[in-house]
């Protein structure tokens, strides 16, 4: 694990190539591009922890697309990331394997990167009772539709499968939990990046209008608001940083449902310090409003989490220890 002093000049470099690439080729921007040049899947072999937390929050802070997810998935589930191969994600806001197997046929339905559209494989996982299983379906058998919803630039697809399931391979037990528990982080980071980036916008906004001969950052209302924005940033942050020392599907389950009410409650005030200007198209806050409700759902919603870790609780009354203190 790098030093804090590493890590941010390496979140420092991530994000300003990002950032630099956007501003010369604006929504048209390869991004996967950037990100292979600057050593991505290498940084994810050598530093898996570190290489999502950096680079994920670098795509929240500026609303950028690519589809690391992809890489990041199939790396967590024993296979090799390559640009042509995508990986099929649960259906939105649950997080169970998507495939289903009949016989000797596979099918399965959920969501995808905007890798789908073009990768020559999908792969596709599901389990039978403690077993996992595996496999890379040829592009033939994928049917790929693109979803515009609340957030049309995220590049979401939705993906139906039916082939044959010859060919799969048998995953270790744990392997989709562990790949669940890595999404999860990987999505809160991109939500944390997006919900700083949402607090900066307000902050910089507060500080530049002017009512009644003063910044309306000087009124008490507007301070509350900014700064119950950064007690809950603040406080993802944390559970990220608990997630990446003591990594485990609990810790990470926690930190992707507080992502999901931290961008509620910094979207909330933010717009509101935005006042008239947050609530059109003509700032950039409603970008990184949409992107953070879309991402909310992936590998299951703050709702149905918090649901499922409590019926867990009840079911073995046993309430597990997430930290060392």
């Amino acid at each position: 694990m790098i030093d804090a002093g590493e890590r941010a000049a390496m979140e420092e470099t991530v994000r300003g190539a990002i950032a630099d690439a956007l501003a010369t080729a604006g929504e048209g921007t390869d991004v996967d591009a950037v990100l292979t040049q600057l050593g991505w899947l290498e940084m994810l072999h050598d530093r898996p922890d570190d290489a999502v937390g950096i680079v994920f929050g670098a795509l929240g802070a500026t609303n950028a697309t690519a589809s690391a997810l992809d890489d990041v998935l199939a790396w967590a589930l024993g296979r090799e990331p390559r640009a042509d191969l995508a990986v099929l994600l649960p259906p939105f806001a649950a997080w169970d394997a998507p495939g289903r197997i009949d016989g000797s046929d596979i099918h399965a339905t959920g969501l995808a990167t905007a890798r789908a559209a073009r990768a020559r494989e999908l792969l596709v996982a599901w389990t039978i009772g403690s077993e996992a299983w595996a496999l890379a379906v040829p592009a033939a058998a994928v049917e790929v539709r693109r979803v515009h919803g609340v957030d049309p630039y995220g590049c979401l697809h939705a993906i139906r499968v039916q082939g044959s399931a010859e060919g799969a391979t048998r995953l270790d037990p744990a392997a989709w939990s562990s790949a669940v528990a890595l999404g999860r982080r990987a999505v809160a980071h991109q939500i944390a990046g997006a919900c700083r980036a949402m607090l900066d916008l307000a902050r910089t906004h507060a500080l530049e209008r002017v009512q009644f001969g003063r910044p309306v950052a000087r009124f008490q209302a507007v301070r509350h608001r900014l700064a119950e924005c950064l007690v809950a940033v603040e406080a993802l942050e944390a559970a990220l940083t608990v997630a990446r020392e003591e990594p485990g599907p609990e810790t990470a389950a926690l930190a992707k449902a507080i992502a999901g009410r931290t961008s509620r409650t910094v979207s909330r005030h933010c717009q509101q310090v935005l006042a008239g200007i947050g609530f059109t198209t003509e700032h950039r806050f409603h970008r990184f409003l949409k992107r953070t409700m879309a991402l909310e759902g992936l590998f299951g919603s703050t709702d149905e989490i918090v649901l499922d870790v409590g019926r867990r609780l009840l079911a073995t009354r046993h309430v597990p220890t997430l930290i060392e203190l």
